[in-house]
């Protein structure tokens, strides 16, 4: 189906060397595009699996607690590849603690890689999408961005942050035919889940929350970031996908 097809285009996804950003990363990869992806180990093995498809991948590291660098390594993946069509703000961290206890250092870390660094780099990469003429930007949400959580309040503060930056960017540049959505991922098997998903009993009370019955995996988001990612969508923006198996509408 052509409207789904990427062929041509360049990706730009954070947080890429393992789990959600590696699903999407090689989604993005199968519907056709080349991939630069960014974070401390850069690509990894997910490098192998997009050059096996017949794609080109290049690998930046970076640190995203550092938002100072932001600039250089937008300049450093329009550099390698000529250009960055598509932009997945993927990378993200979580520092569980009861908000009473909750430290500034913690925050301020949660808040430099979630928010910052994302405000920072994707700033620089629609810059040049407006040179462009357009782009997609898809930022990954979580349901907690429609939820007040527990024991995770500067996680939530970020994630509620991104979906509003998604809404205020979406109205901004839709006049330079950049397309801003998200997407919300529901309890889903990831490293940042792994702390909650050794606690047995939460488990089975937030998988009883959801209708699908199981948590989501990786691949899950594989099919909703091509669809936002390709001209199938061209005509939505400042919309937050929910992939939660309907968690939320339990």
């Amino acid at each position: 189906m052509p409207d789904f097809s990427l062929a041509g285009k360049v990706a730009l996804v954070t947080g890429v060397s393992r789990g959600l950003g590696q699903a999407m990363a090689v989604a993005l990869a199968q519907a056709g595009a080349d991939v630069v992806g960014v974070g401390l180990r850069g690509l990894g093995e997910t490098g192998e699996r997009i050059r096996a498809l017949g794609r080109r991948a290049v690998s930046l590291q970076a640190d995203l607690a550092r938002s100072d660098g932001m600039d250089r390594v937008a300049a450093q993946a329009v550099a390698a590849l000529g250009r960055v069509d598509i932009l997945v703000n993927n990378a993200g961290i979580i520092r569980l603690a009861p908000a009473l206890d909750h430290s500034m250092e913690d925050f301020d870390a949660v808040m430099a890689v979630n928010l910052r660094s994302l405000f920072l780099l994707t700033r620089e990469i629609a810059r040049q999408m407006v040179d462009l003429g357009g782009g997609k930007i898809i930022n990954i949400c979580s349901v907690q961005s429609l939820k007040g959580g527990d024991g995770d309040a500067a996680y939530v503060a970020s994630k509620h942050a991104v979906h509003g930056l998604t809404r205020a960017w979406a109205n901004e540049w839709g006049r330079y035919n950049i397309q801003v959505n998200a997407i919300a991922p529901g309890y889903m098997v990831t490293d940042n889940t792994a702390t909650l998903r050794q606690n047995r009993a939460a488990v089975e009370a937030i998988t009883a929350q959801i209708p699908l019955g199981r948590w989501g995996r990786p691949e899950d988001l594989m099919g909703p970031v091509v669809f936002l990612a390709s001209s199938a969508s061209d005509f939505i923006t400042g919309h937050l996908l929910v992939a939660d198996g309907g968690y939320m509408n339990a």
